[in-house]
């Protein structure tokens, strides 16, 4: 028998429901796979739909489509290595996630997910029937074994697999970014080894869609749980690996293991990356965001400029009566070192008119967050404008602190199509924007050096709507109300957990009304980079209408 099988691994970044393009670079990948000699090439799952297609997929057309695309793919790809790929597949009335193996012109063998998926921001079961427990398939004379991502987090799927004769595992993953989690991953990949006594790949695919990021850092495993290789995260890479069979059986050979940065570095590439296929895949080049002298907007502009370039930003402070000198310098110092273009549009003017339209109907009543509130829809209206008359997306740029409690106007600074900060409490974005002052890699495309000045980090944050306004007027310090958003939403502790923690409790109650009675504006909000695994949107899906509060 052999003593040597060559995978070529294509952590690669598709494009939901671009069909031709995502085989277009299957076909490349197996390309190069024929090219260095690989007995095997392999994408990641539901390659040719992109991933995550959440209801899409059930869409009759769509799913045929994607099957013939694989079946015109298999020929194309006859002559040399089998391609191994994931997309749907029907069998008998049931749509399955489906791991295809390409050989000799034709589809010859598939692997269906077993496990599906039904939490976070995965519904696979509304989505795909379950596949019954299978065997490993062949190429040449080697038996491989693919649980499909969640499948390798249960024992029973790459244990049945090991009893049936497989003789390495190849888990293809379409598995997104939360802080961490290539620990978690790891973890239950040893698992698997050490229960299987096989070598084990991780192929794990790279890119944005929506609010997700998809990291890749593909890696190998071998018995024991010994680190073979890791791919590097978040870059689209081609690698071939060697097994070697020798008296114990397959073992990968050794390759290099790609640095893993920490976590203020990966999530500051989450949210260029997100940022940057967002725009990439539906179609826009330029962006424009209000720049209002605060640090989140600094930090989304810092975002921005690496992900797109200085020539495509924008920033415009619209500043009123109650906007600081501090707060103009620090706004054009921000746009000045980033080197991105800086419009300045007052707001006096359309805020007199707007109080003299409404004037007759608020005669009799004081002055309040009605009229702070038209300050930043107003902001809002001239920024959407812009973002109209020159086709640049307007960016939100709101915090997750803030996203929780409702401190934003809807349809005022929430106004946009996408907000890179909405999983980044406010303590974190401080210490971002110092990370990205002392910090510069090669995929950002913003400047190095001191973008972010110390007076927009350090200064109290303050909307600025009203005179001598500060953030804590309304809230408690952020140190202490991220801590409480930590227990009651990331932890999805209770009111007695935040008394444990040492929090007050009417201000952990405080805290806890204002996160529900801002579920609506949560609703209509931007979609932004996921961090965590309680991000805003489909990991935390609670109802509008809702009059429950914690009793304890």
């Amino acid at each position: 028998m052999a003593g040597r099988f060559r995978i070529t691994l294509a952590q690669l970044n598709p494009m939901v429901g671009d069909l031709a393009g995502n085989a277009a670079k299957a076909r490349q990948a197996w390309a190069q796979g024929r090219d260095a000699g690989a007995d095997l090439v392999a994408l990641p799952e539901m390659f040719i739909t992109g991933y995550n297609t959440q209801d899409l997929v059930l869409k009759p057309s769509f799913h045929k489509t994607a099957i013939s695309m694989i079946e015109t793919l298999a020929r194309d790809c006859a002559d040399g290595p089998a391609l191994a790929i994931g997309g749907p597949w029907v069998e008998e009335g049931k749509l399955y996630n489906a791991y295809l193996i390409l050989k000799g012109g034709k589809i010859a063998s598939r692997s269906l997910k077993t496990h599906l998926p039904n939490e976070t921001v995965f519904d696979e079961v509304r989505i795909f029937d379950a596949g019954p427990l299978g065997g490993p398939y062949s190429v040449g004379n080697t038996r491989i074994g693919s649980p499909i991502c969640e499948d390798a987090w249960h024992e029973d799927v790459a244990e049945t697999l090991a009893e049936t004769g497989a003789e390495f595992l190849l888990v293809p993953n379409g598995s997104p970014y939360f802080r961490d989690k290539y620990d978690v991953r790891i973890n239950q990949m040893v698992a698997r080894v050490v229960e299987t006594g096989l070598p084990l790949i991780y192929l794990n695919m790279v890119g944005g869609q929506d609010d997700q990021v998809f990291d890749g850092g593909t890696f190998g495993l071998n018995p024991g749980g010994s680190l073979a290789f890791r791919m590097p995260v978040f870059d689209e890479t081609v690698a071939h690996v060697d097994l070697e069979r020798g008296p114990e059986g397959w073992r990968i050979a050794k390759g290099e293991i790609a640095p893993l940065p920490d976590a203020w570095e990966q999530d500051y590439r989450v949210m260029v990356e997100s940022l940057r296929d967002y725009m990439r895949k539906t179609g826009f080049a330029k962006v424009l965001l209000g720049l209002s002298g605060g640090v989140d907007s600094a930090l989304v502009a810092t975002i921005a400029t690496d992900a797109l370039g200085a020539e495509n930003v924008r920033c415009v402070m619209l500043p009123s009566e109650y906007t600081s000198a501090e707060s103009l310098a620090d706004a054009e110092a921000v746009a000045q070192a980033l080197g991105v273009r800086y419009d300045y549009v007052p707001i006096s003017e359309s805020r007199a008119a707007v109080t003299n339209t409404l004037a007759p109907l608020f005669a009799g009543t004081e002055p309040g967050l009605t009229e702070e509130n038209i300050q930043s829809r107003l902001r809002g209206l001239l920024l959407m404008a812009l973002s109209n008359k020159f086709g640049e997306m307007l960016l939100t740029t709101g915090n997750k602190s803030e996203v929780a409690v409702g401190y934003a106007t809807i349809y005022g600074d929430m106004a946009g199509g996408y907000n890179p900060i909405k999983d980044l409490y406010k303590t974190r974005v401080f210490e971002t924007c110092r990370w990205r002052n002392a910090n510069h890699r090669p995929w950002m495309l913003g400047p190095a050096g001191e973008v972010i000045r110390p007076s927009v980090i350090d200064k109290p944050p303050s909307a600025e709507l009203r005179a001598d306004q500060k953030d804590s007027d309304s809230l408690p310090d952020y140190p202490e109300l991220d801590a409480i958003l930590d227990i009651l939403v990331d932890q999805d502790g209770s009111i007695a957990d935040c008394v444990a923690a040492g929090f007050d409790r009417d201000v952990a109650r405080r805290v806890e009304h204002l996160i529900y009675i801002s579920e609506y504006k949560r609703f209509q909000s931007a979609p932004g980079a996921r961090l965590t695994s309680r991000a805003f949107w489909l990991d935390r899906r609670y109802p509008i209408v809702n009059r429950w509060r914690d009793p304890s």
